[in-house]
């Protein structure tokens, strides 16, 4: 949902293998993976439990090497984490002995960034989750969905023109899912990221995603990718977004009942 070519930096995945050693044998978990991400782009990775999205994930973190091919960020190859590629987890990862602030500034002052500059950087993003009252307080003050606020502020506070995002709302009630998943769209109108999105959530891809990738069966090689053509404003219960549902679905059952047989 954001112009693709601003603010963000293109990522290529350029067959992608990688293999596991279980029980003494190699194991695939992601076959011949090729693809694309371009600047500015919102894309989402689905598929069934165990398809390998969050190794895909981390692998273009640089957390995992591929066993064959690479990932090039702007044509340069990924050799490890990289301040380029900020991440977001599923849990929050926060610091609980540092207030919210601290927690959005520790990047900045890490990287060197003097101290009225870091308070600056803290504040903007503070304001832009909508936690600047929250500033002084503490990780155990907060609700689930405030945590993954402070959380996205962190990961933007660093300036990364990539954001890979591990299921990040897959913790939280669904109303406050929702709300964070308007939050994230709001965001990326503002900073038009490179966000790379993993979910379990059919109807929250639709929602947040430029372009939808859905993996087969383990191991995961590309089934399907959708371009979703639904503009920015959003609305769930509209028939063009169930029309994308429902086809969504129906590619994604098929490849879990791959997994009962």
């Amino acid at each position: 949902m954001s112009p693709a070519g601003v603010g963000g930096a293109r990522v290529r995945v350029e067959g992608v293998h990688k293999a596991f050693a279980l029980d003494g044998r190699s194991t695939p978990a992601l076959v011949d993976i090729n693809l694309e991400v371009q600047a500015g782009e919102l894309l989402c990775l689905l598929g069934p439990s165990g398809c390998g999205k969050s190794t895909l994930l981390n692998i273009v973190a640089g957390f995992l090497p591929p066993t064959r091919g690479r990932v090039l960020v702007d044509a340069t190859p990924i050799t490890g984490p990289g301040p380029e590629r900020g991440v977001v987890f599923q849990e929050y990862v926060l610091f609980p002995w540092l207030t919210v602030a601290q927690n959005v500034e520790f990047g900045p002052r890490l990287a060197g960034v003097e101290a009225a500059r870091c308070r600056e950087i803290a504040a903007r993003y503070l304001d832009m989750v909508g936690l600047r009252e929250h500033a002084t307080k503490f990780p155990v003050q907060l609700s689930g969905g405030m945590k993954q606020r402070v959380a996205i502020a962190r990961a933007l506070a660093n300036n990364p023109s990539i954001v890979l995002m591990d299921e990040p709302f897959g913790a939280l009630d669904a109303q406050t899912r929702e709300v964070m998943q308007e939050e994230l769209s709001r965001i990326q109108r503002v900073e038009h990221k490179t966000i790379v999105f993993v979910t379990h959530s059919i109807r929250e891809a639709v929602y947040l995603a430029d372009r939808l990738v859905v993996l087969t069966s383990a191991p995961g090689r590309i089934r399907e990718i959708f371009s979703i053509k639904l503009g920015e404003a959003r609305d769930r219960f509209a028939p063009e977004f169930t029309r994308y549902e429902s086809e969504i679905t129906r590619v994604v059952k098929e490849e879990v009942a791959k997994v009962r047989e």
